[in-house]
């Protein structure tokens, strides 16, 4: 099984480094899957990109490039390339800045062998937890759950939001992506909406979700509002 981490970046180079060695760590641990690095980068002016660079001579290890349009474009960009250039059977969804732990990628691909098309690493599962946040961060979070899972209709899945993710390339195959209408933190709600309608298999795993040490949030006002936008039109569409 050929497997994909995605990594959108965009001004992560001072966890970028440690992320790829952590992750090439957990590659060694677990050689009976073909495993290999995708970062997608949107050209990013801290020299991100230099970093990278020290990378790739291990053929693990690649990078795409492009102008910055959101998370949504990187992750279809992303897509794209693992399916078509990589041949990847299995693409993961993981932010670059350490929030989510390279050791619990084999939990998700034990339930991918256990033939789930979509595994989501869940902060609102038994086990999982966001021990950093405040009540404000919680309430935002919480917020957007609730519109995803009342408004768009996904009340089968705690955490509609997740950015860890596992997904089948097959199952992205069935999908029109030029459809996914969302640039910012939105995609994650509207890709799992597409993938119920093309009734993928969904598995929610717990996980520790901690805030970066290093670097800056991208969140956005202008994200936050698309998100509730479409939860709405998802109903709608529906």
């Amino acid at each position: 099984m050929k497997v994909c981490i995605i990594l959108p970046t965009y001004n992560e180079k001072e966890n970028i480094s440690n992320l790829l060695e952590n992750l090439l760590v957990v590659f060694e641990k677990n050689n009976d899957y073909d495993m290999n690095i995708l970062v997608v980068d949107d050209n990013s002016p801290d020299g991100t990109q230099d970093v990278v660079k020290k990378f790739l001579e291990d053929k693990r290890v690649n990078m795409i490039t492009g102008e910055k349009q959101g998370l949504g474009a990187a992750y279809i960009r992303g897509f794209r390339y693992a399916i078509n250039n990589l041949k990847a059977d299995v693409v993961f969804e993981m932010d670059a800045d350490f929030s989510h732990k390279p050791n619990d990628i084999p939990r998700f691909l034990n339930e991918i062998n256990n033939d789930y098309d979509f595994i989501i690493g869940s902060r609102y599962i038994p086990g999982g937890d966001t021990p950093d946040w405040g009540i404000i961060r919680k309430t935002i979070s919480s917020s957007g759950n609730f519109f995803a899972r009342s408004i768009a209709g996904l009340k089968k899945v705690h955490d509609c939001t997740s950015g860890y993710r596992a997904i089948r390339t097959d199952l992205i195959k069935k999908m029109d992506l030029n459809k996914i209408d969302a640039q910012g933190y939105s995609f994650q709600m509207n890709l799992l909406w597409f993938a119920l309608k093309n009734n993928a298999k969904v598995k929610e795993i717990p996980i520790i979700f901690n805030d970066r040490n290093l670097g800056n949030s991208k969140m956005r006002l202008k994200d936050l509002m698309e998100f509730f936008m479409n939860s709405f039109k998802l109903r709608w569409g529906e």
